[in-house]
Order: C-alpha cells, then structure tokens, then sequence
C-alpha cells in the first residue's frame, strides 16, 4: 500500500494554546493510535481530491460489484456532479465573471469536475451518460450566477447528506463523505462572497444541516428547467434569474 502513515494523523499543535487541560491533545492521541492500528491492518483512512479520486476506482475494483442500491446513489450524485461541473465551465467560458467570483468559479469548476472522473472510473460502464444543460441564462452576470451558485451547492450538500445513510459499501461511504465537507464549503464560500462581509447571506445560517431524499432533490433540479430533458422551468424559476433548487 503506498500509502504515508503520517496522512492518517491528527496534528492539534495549532490548538496548543487553547488545550489549557491537555484533552484536545489526548482526543487527538487517541484518534491517532487507533489511525495507526488501522494503517498496519491494511485499512489506512484516504485524504484529500487526489486521494479520493484513485481510491473510488479501487473500491469498485476491489468490491468486485458494488450493490445496487450504491449503483444509483453514485449515479445520483455524478448527475449532480454533471450539473455543477457544466455550470461552472458554462460561466467560465462566457467571461463575465472577474475578481472573486471567477476565482470561485474556476477553483470549483475544478474540484466537480474531480468528483465527476472519479465517479465514473468507479461506475465504469455501468456510469449514467452526461445529459445536456440550459442554464437559462444564470452564467451570464455575476448576481444570477453567485444565487445560482449557491443554491446547487447547497442541494449538494443536503444530496449527499440524504443519502449517507442508504450506501451499503463502507469504503464507498467514506469516499462519499469526503466530498460532502468540499460542497459544504463551497456554498460557505459563494455565501461569503456574495455577503462581502455582511453575513447576508450567511455562510453559517443553522445549527443542524437538512438532509433531503433522492426523490426531493431530483424534483427540484427538474423544476430549475437546466436539464431539458426532465422538463421546464416553473414560474419564479430559473428563468427569471431566481433558481428554485432546493431551499
């Protein structure tokens, strides 16, 4: 396994200051040995896109066959992934972003466009086809692109949470967690932007996160009118510059 046992730990020396009775360091001490019996049992915890990314293929190939059910749900999210992915390059191409919301833009388009290889090197050929999109216009100004933004990944971010509980195969679950904090923080970030510093939008807005179920979310996407396969936009919706994804 080419794998570097230092990846697993958890380094809590930044908290050091704060950790006046030792127990942050102690939590972390206990979380780091129990790191290290799995490492040596050939069971390390993989880190980050690049690891992510090379590790969903293995867990196809080591499965053999991935259940059903697991089947549709990572095929539930690479059409998501899809989704996103196309939007971003859409709003990249057509060149009316600047500052940071074209450094938003082009980072995240990066991190989709990760989840979706990974997804589909995973599904191989049992991974659903890339449909078409319209975005109704939403990626040509810089006010319908940053809602727009942030409601898909908002609707990623209560997608995956949904669906956490449903996955059968353990390896699959971790990779698939991994990619829920990354949606988190890029709804955290489009909010921040936006806010420019206000709050209004809040990155932060609740205590506890909805989760939504396949059927919720896929409604919603289908009512934003960006799949023209799935049907058109509802009044209020993504046509007028105000998407109706999620809430």
């Amino acid at each position: 396994m080419n794998m570097d046992q230092n990846q697993t730990r958890v380094d809590v020396a930044h908290l050091a200051s704060f950790d006046v009775d030792g127990a942050i360091r102690e939590a972390a001490d206990r979380v780091n040995e129990a790191n290290r019996r799995s490492f040596l049992a050939g069971a390390g915890i993989f880190a980050g896109a690049a690891a992510i990314s090379a590790y969903l293929p293995r867990v196809a190939r080591a499965q053999g066959s991935l259940p059903k059910g697991d089947v549709e749900i990572l095929n539930y999210a690479l059409t998501l992934e899809y989704l996103e992915t196309a939007f971003y390059e859409e709003a990249n191409e057509k060149g009316a972003l600047s500052g940071q919301y074209a450094r938003f833009s082009k980072v995240v388009a990066a991190h989709e466009s990760a989840h979706v290889d990974a997804l589909k090197e995973t599904l191989g050929d049992k991974a659903g086809k890339k449909p078409s999109f319209d975005f109704q216009g939403t990626t040509e100004s810089q006010a319908t692109f940053g809602k727009t933004a942030m409601v898909l990944e908002d609707t990623g971010v209560k997608a995956y949470q949904g669906q956490a509980g449903n996955i059968k195969t353990e390896a699959v679950l971790k990779a698939a967690i991994s990619i829920h904090p990354v949606e988190a923080r890029h709804a955290a970030w489009i909010a921040s932007i936006m806010g420019q510093g206000s709050g209004q939008p809040s990155p932060a807005p609740v205590s506890f996160n909805p989760a939504e179920d396949m059927a919720t979310v896929l409604a919603a996407v289908k009512g934003t009118g960006f799949v023209p396969a799935l049907g058109g936009a509802p009044a209020g919706g993504a046509v007028s510059g105000q998407p109706a994804v999620g809430g």
